[in-house]
């Protein structure tokens, strides 16, 4: 009798979007901003390595973020979000929730940056709190959901003000913050300009931000729009793109009709970044 042969271990799963990071690949994401589960199950099957669902600037709350991770169980995007403040306890509810990343707005100083690295790992390495029975369902971890959880999290500092500018290399050096990312929107505001995208004060703050993410070795991040704008901020090091949202993506769709026979269309814009 043939000997049976015992099948091959199961290689342990590995967050793509981190892993991506690591080799050095640019990985891009659809901002999610309306209460739809079934528009975020369609976007997260459309070839984007994640879902941004944004709760800083729309109306969704954890239940449709649970509705989510729970719809796109199986497809391609990983699922991370943005809560409305870098707060233990608001982090704590989304990856209990099951999202795979936290994305931390307005990470202004050493010691917000230190929280959000907390906020996304369990002791000794942070302080997250246990009990993540429906994290632990989305994702069933041969090693264990915490093990699991502490390698596979995404943990994104937004940088958005002159006051991050001033802390800029000791935010870029905590440990456990794997994305330094630049809301150049509100940092433009911050720095007096209003907005404006194309201003050399703009380019040397996102300059400076650059320098001390490479030296730290954290990834980059930055909203980009167009093919043109992700090639070219590619050349300076980003890698972490976040794209339109989900209802700029249906303009930009209706436009390619309604253009040709003279239709107005309003102008694409960034969400709150």
């Amino acid at each position: 009798m043939a000997s049976k042969k015992s099948a091959a271990p199961k290689s342990k799963w590995e967050n793509p979007v981190k892993a991506k990071l690591k080799r050095g690949e640019p990985v891009i994401g659809i901002v999610i901003s309306v209460n739809s589960v079934e528009v975020a199950a369609q976007a997260a099957n459309m070839g984007f390595d994640f879902l941004w669902l944004e709760m800083e600037h729309t109306p969704i709350s954890l239940e449709t973020v649970r509705n989510v991770v729970l719809a796109t169980r199986g497809l391609h995007a990983v699922p991370i979000a943005r809560p409305p403040v870098n707060e233990l306890w608001t982090a704590k509810r989304l990856l209990d929730c099951g999202v795979l990343g936290v994305i931390f707005p307005f990470t202004s100083t050493p010691e917000l940056a230190k929280r959000a690295a907390d906020a996304c790992h369990y002791p000794p390495m942070g302080l997250r709190g246990s009990g993540a029975d429906l994290a632990h369902f989305r994702w069933p971890a041969p090693e264990g959901y915490y093990d699991f959880a502490d390698k596979n999290v995404l943990v994104v500092a937004v940088v958005e003000d002159t006051t991050a500018l001033s802390h800029i290399d000791e935010i870029a050096a905590t440990p456990g913050i794997d994305v330094i990312f630049i809301g150049t929107s509100d940092l433009s505001f911050s720095l007096g300009l209003r907005g404006e995208q194309d201003h050399p004060k703009l380019d040397a703050a996102v300059a400076k931000i650059v320098a001390a993410g490479k030296k730290h070795g954290k990834a980059l991040g930055r909203p980009a729009l167009t093919v043109e704008q992700i090639n070219k901020f590619k050349k300076q090091g980003f890698l972490f793109f976040m794209s339109a949202t989900d209802t700029e993506f249906m303009a930009r769709g209706a436009a390619q009709l309604l253009e040709p026979f003279g239709k107005s269309q309003r102008a694409l814009s960034t969400v709150g970044l």
